[in-house]
């Protein structure tokens, strides 16, 4: 499209000072429109928790809507249950030029107060043309241990007014490695609806040997040391069984994997859902091979359903698992380490139980999504508070 970052920077820095001032606008006078950018509304943590915050702001103070780059629209029926207003700026699989170019005319109509782009692709494109459009506040997102690299924070940052991440690990890395002011970061946790997600009301019944992942099939999240893990322990534990939810280009590959190096009837696969409520209920433990993480929601609602987590020690994920607690954890990129964690909750049962119980608690108590909610109303008010000076 022919954009230079270097056209919007000035001299002076890209402070909230070089905003234009908004017509008629105080705290007081209307609803702020807030539009949430998205790739797509595929099935995966981060829209379901875009979704999550929009419909739980404050109507008195934000009027919140949803702007898509690309097709997939998994989640898009509870958007619409929960009465969000959805705008698809392409239907294409990929963000394309259309979709970049109708996001240039949504942005040059003026009439939106703060813009958050969530996920890599907005966070580039959407500083980048809402800084050109004039957007009077841009409210940037970094999630995921890859995200500072992908999303170019390094030189992109100034492009957002303010920055939210949801891990203490990821702030570490804007500050101390793409030069971010802490001035302009806010660490917002994660939140989850323990209301939602809770334990299985059978918990006195046999104990499910069902190791559970709900992860997308992309290399963050590296399936293959998962399958490599549980062949090491399924000889021991002939009754377990590893169920893998999640759908991505390495899909295939997976598959195959597992065909190859399990017992056969020893693992399913199973697609992306809405509610993974069901497979929670029906799972004994929840198993995360990851690569890198910043502070994903999958740990958390499996906690908050009462799971106890195998997860790799990665980003924020040390911050939610407590060893001896409510699971164990293991390096990343290590099939022995994971297979070793794996087979101490597959043979105690009993652990299992008060781990879950222990995980439950821990959440409800430190991963509210009301304390998240009321974190991002704090950094959006602030932020209308400073275009209107």
């Amino acid at each position: 499209m022919g954009i230079e970052v270097k056209q919007v920077v000035g001299e002076g820095g890209l402070g909230l000072s070089q905003l234009r001032p908004l017509a008629n606008l105080s705290p007081n006078s209307r609803p702020a429109r807030v539009v949430f950018l998205l790739q797509d509304l595929k099935f995966g943590g981060t829209q379901r928790q875009t979704l999550e915050l929009a419909r739980r702001l404050d109507p008195a103070k934000f009027r919140p809507e949803i702007w898509l780059l690309a097709a997939g629209d998994g989640l898009a029926p509870l958007a619409q249950d929960w009465d969000l207003p959805l705008t698809w700026l392409s239907r294409q699989e990929q963000v394309s030029f259309g979709a970049l170019a109708n996001l240039w005319r949504h942005l040059r109509r003026g009439e939106i107060d703060l813009l958050l782009p969530f996920t890599v692709v907005p966070n580039i494109w959407g500083r980048i043309l809402g800084r050109l459009a004039r957007v009077p506040a841009i409210v940037g997102n970094c999630r995921g241990g890859g995200a500072p690299r992908r999303q170019g924070e390094r030189w992109l940052w100034p492009l957002a007014h303010h920055i939210v991440c949801n891990s203490t690990a990821l702030k570490r890395v804007l500050t101390r490695r793409c030069g971010v002011p802490a001035l302009r970061l806010s660490v917002i946790l994660n939140g989850v609806d323990t209301d939602y997600f809770q334990p299985a009301p059978n918990e006195a019944g046999p104990y499910p040997a069902v190791a559970l992942s709900v992860a997308r099939m992309v290399p963050d999240k590296d399936p293959a040391t998962l399958i490599q893990a549980f062949a090491l322990v399924a000889a021991d534990f002939p009754r377990a069984q590893l169920w893998l939810v999640g759908e991505g280009p390495l899909l295939p590959a997976i598959r195959q994997m597992a065909r190859e190096s399990l017992p056969p009837d020893s693992f399913r696969f199973i697609p992306a859902q809405a509610d993974l409520r069901p497979l929670y209920r029906q799972a004994g433990l929840l198993v995360l091979s990851s690569s890198t993480e910043a502070l994903p929601n999958v740990v958390l609602e499996a906690m908050a359903a009462g799971l106890p987590v195998a997860a790799t020690a990665v980003g924020s994920v040390p911050e939610m698992v407590a060893p001896g607690r409510t699971g164990w954890l293991a390096p990343p990129g290590n099939p022995a380490a994971l297979a070793e964690v794996l087979a101490r909750l597959l043979g105690d049962p009993e652990q299992c139980r008060d781990f879950g119980r222990a995980g439950r608690r821990r959440v409800l108590q430190d991963f509210s999504l009301s304390a998240m909610v009321s974190r991002y109303e704090e950094v959006l008010q602030s932020s209308l508070q400073m275009i209107t000076r």
